[in-house]
């Protein structure tokens, strides 16, 4: 098997794969990437068994055949050379690869390709289609609130939940929530499905630099992203997602509104001076007088810090936990936030301050933390 391809473009296509590389594979065929070339086309695939990706590119060769090369010799190779067509030919009956370049000529080992898996069929599948940039956002939206807790493994993904009027992203730790909405897309038929977080993070990443639109296919077990010349096909988590509806407050009296930039650098400033266990600030809101403070008294520590705010409620004194508002904050983009709060020991919800993009819909909530007297 012989082809000819661009050494830029061949490296921009296994730097976008090799994201789903694992540290440590069970199947040793894993670390390496499987090329296969079918007329004037290569396929490039990657995969760690729970997540795989294919991506195709022309290339110049007049047979067809499949090997896989070891990835991290083979980026490793491609970084140093520049721009330049590359010459490869795979020995069928021992799979050894050389590869010649303008400057000389480079040899590896590589390995049956037909021993690399095969990535999964969806059979049954039900599909919608919706914007990369729409997808994209909505990943960065949520996954900061994802849980990593292995004993449940439901809220270690985000919750695809698709209807008739919208779709909604659901993302939560128990700590946090964030449930991101879109009215301007609908799918055919109800459905829901939580995906993982390894392959969203490669997706986001993928779908960041393009406005391509992804068609999302899936059934009971998997699911599969296609875009422009790629596809990610995802092994989905099984389990029930809990009731994320019931833990929102729906009457919630006490409103606060403030400059989000304002607050955000404030929390940050006074939570170096907070228990380092907790995280915990403490916020007493007063007419329009907003005072976040946090004390530390294993070292003595503390600080505290007045503002000016909006606010139409009853005085209250409530603390949360500053890494998660300071996460939230800086996934909101509106110039002021709105904070809505019914007491100290229920949930805070969390919206923009002003109207964002066309059919969108964010709110985030995340949990008090008992203060001490």
């Amino acid at each position: 098997m012989k082809f000819i391809v661009s050494s830029g473009a061949l490296l921009k296509q296994l730097q976008v794969l090799q994201g789903v590389l694992a540290s440590s594979n069970t199947l040793p065929i894993l670390d390496n990437f499987l090329l296969e070339v079918d007329g004037k086309q290569l396929t490039l695939t990657a995969s760690d068994l729970e997540t795989t990706i294919t991506a195709t590119m022309p290339v110049e060769a007049k047979d067809k055949g499949s090997v896989a090369i070891p990835a991290r010799i083979l980026l490793d190779t491609l970084k140093a050379f520049p721009e330049q067509p590359l010459t490869f030919t795979i020995d069928g009956k021992h799979h050894g690869v050389e590869i010649n370049s303008e400057q000389g000529k480079y040899k590896m080992t590589g390995f049956n390709g037909a021993e690399f898996p095969k990535s999964p069929v969806l059979e049954g599948a039900t599909s919608l289609t919706l914007p990369g940039g729409t997808l994209a956002k909505a990943i960065n939206k949520t996954i900061f609130a994802t849980g990593n807790d292995d004993l449940r493994p439901v809220m270690s993904g985000i919750f695809f939940e698709l209807t008739e009027e919208d779709v909604r992203f659901v993302a939560t730790d128990a700590h946090k929530l964030v449930r991101y909405r879109r009215t301007d897309v609908q799918a055919p038929k109800s459905a829901s499905f939580i995906v993982p977080k390894k392959p969203l993070n490669l997706l986001k990443n993928s779908l960041s630099t393009g406005n391509t639109d992804v068609t999302i296919e899936f059934n009971e077990n998997n699911a599969a992203f296609r875009f422009d010349n790629t596809v990610l096909v995802c092994r989905l988590i099984d389990g029930k997602y809990p009731n994320y509806e019931a833990v929102i407050p729906k009457t919630n009296p006490n409103k606060l509104t403030i400059d989000r930039l304002t607050m955000l650098s404030t929390i940050r400033r006074v939570s170096i001076f907070a228990n380092k266990t907790t995280h915990q600030v403490r916020l007493h809101i007063n007419g329009s007088q907003l005072t976040v403070s946090a004390e530390d008294l294993d070292f003595a520590n503390e600080a505290n810090e007045k503002l000016t705010c909006n606010y139409d409620g009853e005085e209250i004194t409530i603390g949360f936990n500053s890494r998660f508002l300071m996460d939230m904050r800086s996934n909101l983009e509106t110039e002021h936030v709105i904070l809505e709060m019914s007491a100290p020991n229920r949930a805070g919800i969390l919206l923009p301050g002003e109207a964002g993009e066309a059919g969108e819909d964010v709110l985030m909530l995340v949990m008090p933390v008992m203060l001490n007297s």
